[in-house]
């Protein structure tokens, strides 16, 4: 493995070698590495790019890793990963994408993840995304997320974006039926002049159906943030989104939160505050002995664990 590689799985799956259990690497649009388990199953789709994950009924406590490694200046690709999650699971999904650009030609990953969640099913879903590379082309990645939660099934969804990607757009879209939990925590940073938009929507339509969508970003020198979220009370269901961001210099966060009660009995709930990191904050770290961009840097660590 050489040290791109490994430095770009360390930061996106916390791999610092070859993982046991399930896995598949993709690196530079082809198949870099693949194992499968006894109770997981990894299959290369034949119509168009990417892979089938399935975990049969029962599995429990297994973890599964996908990352995907991006080195040449210039490579564009869509990948479609489609996951079948049995019945009655626990399991771990770690996702994400690494993109090094050494070059000047923008390279770009749009990952299509499609997750069709069993009954009682629990998932944890996490997808952290990171650019690096001393070249002048962009970093760009634009995932896409399709949720179908079936009856009495959990999911938590961990996106995660502070470092090194020139534009991002994210759309998430979530169907939960009877008795299922959907909660989604999104974390963002950006900088210089980086842009970031991510656009949630979730349908309760199951009775008992519960839904927390939650972002946490934060806003340097001249980058751009949106953040959307919908959420739509179709059945007696109970749905919350928040939205904390801190702006920095001249940077922008736009927070557009919607909620719309299609039955008298949603319960739905919306949240956004955006500020700067107040005075007093930087003051006491500073008594303590730090720099004021010690301080700065010590809050916004904070803010977005």
């Amino acid at each position: 493995m050489d040290k791109i590689t490994k430095e770009l799985l360390e930061q996106v799956a916390d791999l610092h070698e070859i993982p046991a259990g399930a896995y598949n690497i993709r690196k530079d649009g082809e198949l870099y590495g693949r194992n499968v388990s006894a109770n997981i199953d990894i299959v290369t789709k034949t119509d168009k790019p990417g892979i089938d994950i399935i975990i049969k009924d029962n599995t429990q406590k297994e973890s599964v890793h996908i990352p995907v490694i991006i080195s040449q200046s210039g490579l564009k690709e869509s990948v479609y990963n489609d996951f079948f999650v049995g019945e009655n699971c626990d399991v771990t999904i770690i996702a994400g994408c690494g993109i090094h650009n050494g070059g000047k030609d923008a390279s770009e990953h749009s990952g299509i993840h499609s997750f069709d969640v069993g009954k009682n099913s629990k998932v944890r879903y996490v997808e952290k995304h990171y650019g690096n590379g001393e070249g002048t082309g962009e970093k760009i990645m634009n995932p896409q997320t399709n949720i179908l939660l079936r009856e009495g099934a959990y999911m938590e969804m961990d996106t995660v974006q502070i470092e090194g990607i020139d534009s991002t757009k994210r759309e998430t879209s979530a169907k939960l039926l009877a008795d299922s939990t959907l909660i989604i925590k999104e974390k963002i940073m950006t900088h210089d002049k980086q842009t970031a938009e991510t656009n949630f929507k979730v349908d309760l339509d199951g009775e008992n159906s519960h839904t927390n969508v939650i972002s946490r970003s934060v806003a340097k020198n001249d980058s751009i943030q949106v953040f959307r979220s919908e959420i739509n009370g179709n059945n007696k269901c109970y749905g919350h989104s928040e939205c904390d961001a801190i702006i920095m210099d001249n940077s922008s966060v736009r927070a557009i939160p919607e909620i719309t009660a299609n039955s008298v009995e949603a319960s739905l709930i919306h949240e956004a505050a955006i500020g700067k990191i107040a005075g007093e904050q930087i003051t006491k770290l500073m008594t303590l002995g730090l720099t004021e961009e010690e301080a700065e840097a010590e809050i916004v660590s904070g803010f977005l664990k």
